[in-house]
């Protein structure tokens, strides 16, 4: 933790009109305090720390009277606890003058991805005298937003992305009209050989599912278990990336089509239900930002929910809208969720996360059409990655016609003669 780091975060905390940040860790079970504090690899850590930053003043430590040096690279001054008595009069010691703490803590655990903090610490904390706030916007400030660099990598990987969902659907047109066999394991794999020429990779791999496997919404194809693709096929692709480099954030983008020359109604009516949902999510947060008004992640998520809701298809949208995205796929901002939680984080600048509503119908097929949503510095919302799907793909359209197999025997028997 440098000084610069410290000062950038109490500029945050009087902002947000909070005493101070406390972060607590106990053998890495808190991953932000462990990023944040990025202490040096070699040094062990069993016992219990606190690290205190207040909005104003010097930072203050409470470590273990074997593990005193641990947080030495870090500013502030130091108190050391032995017994579990001496830890509680640390607490209140460091935090003395303090009236609200921002701790990784989420009433009623409403954003769990924030809940790395014991409900025992908490109770230990507010013995000490102090009221223990949520400390999610802290996080995504600190978690969630991107560099200029950033930016820019995701500019770019965006974009392979796109070209990739065409390369995608050609490679399955291609094989459909020479009547080769494919799987969507083969076009799974086809998008990973694309990965590898553009320098992006995934920590998983990106999805390719038929009919009824895409009203899974977490289906996905390994070698020994996928399904064949055929004409007449519904086809769904989600793909996931980012460049081979340290710091680079995600990009992540759904597609769907269906092998044929057109597509039937059943598939394009579903579609447009979904793409109703995407775009009035979407035209939410332009809307805000336009009018430089804050917005919540379950606002975004009801505005699409509410628009799918409205066609009749409610009951089919079973998960959140949408997910922060960073170095991480799901990243540490806020998400687009008043359905599995109500994310009442706040969209920031220089953030990212997806707008992904779907509907699935069980045993039959799924339709998720999924952006990204970049934010930038200045408030502009950026889709990278353009243009955005408006219907579904018609994979087999303009495809070159079938070999006559006939006609072609024919020659080569008057050939012999």
């Amino acid at each position: 933790m440098t000084s610069a780091r410290i000062q950038e975060i109490q500029r945050v905390l009087r902002s947000e009109g909070l005493d101070g940040w406390l972060l607590y860790n106990f053998r890495g079970s808190n991953v932000f305090a462990t990023r944040l504090m990025d202490l040096p690899k070699h040094i062990m850590c069993t016992r219990r720390y606190f690290y205190y930053i207040p909005a104003n003043g010097e930072p203050r430590k409470l470590v273990h009277r074997i593990e005193e040096w641990n947080l030495d690279t870090a500013p502030g001054a130091k108190t050391i606890y032995l017994s579990w008595p001496s830890l509680a009069e640390g607490l209140k010691k460091i935090l003395a003058g303090s009236k609200n703490v921002a701790m990784e803590y989420s009433p009623n655990c409403a954003i769990p991805y924030v809940s790395n903090v014991d409900a025992g610490t908490v109770e230990l904390v507010r013995s000490a005298g102090v009221q223990v706030v949520t400390s999610a916007d802290l996080v995504a400030a600190f978690e969630a937003v991107w560099d200029e660099g950033q930016m820019r990598d995701n500019a770019v990987t965006g974009k392979h992305l796109r070209e990739i969902v065409d390369k995608a659907f050609g490679f399955i047109r291609d094989r459909i009209t020479a009547r080769k066999k494919i799987t969507e394991y083969d076009v799974q794999q086809f998008m990973l050989g694309e990965f590898k020429k553009r320098g992006i990779y995934s920590e998983s791999d990106p999805n390719c599912s038929v009919n009824a496997n895409s009203a899974n919404p977490h289906y996905e194809p390994t070698k020994e278990v996928h399904s064949p693709l055929k004409k007449g096929d519904f086809v769904l692709l989600d793909l996931w990336a980012k460049k081979k480099k340290a710091c680079s954030v995600y990009a992540d983008i759904t597609w769907t089509g269906f092998i044929g020359e057109t597509v039937p109604d059943e598939y394009e009516k579903i579609f447009q239900i979904v793409k109703g949902g995407r775009d009035a999510a979407l035209a939410l947060v332009r809307q805000r930002f336009a009018e430089k008004k804050s917005i919540q992640g379950w606002e975004v998520d009801d505005a699409a929910r509410k628009s799918i809701a409205a066609q009749g298809y409610g009951d089919y949208f079973v998960h959140r809208t949408g997910h922060s995205i960073g170095e991480e796929i799901h990243g540490n901002g806020a998400n687009m969720d008043n359905l599995e939680t109500h994310d009442e984080r706040r969209i920031l600048p220089s953030t990212s996360f997806s707008i992904e509503p779907g509907v699935y119908l069980r045993d039959k097929f799924g339709v998720r059409s999924e952006i990204d949503v970049v934010i930038s510095p200045t408030g502009e919302v950026i889709v990278p990655g353009l243009p955005m799907q408006e219907h579904v793909v018609a994979i087999l359209a303009g495809a070159p016609a079938k070999p006559k197999v006939r006609s072609v025997a024919k020659k080569a028997k008057k050939s012999k003669r």
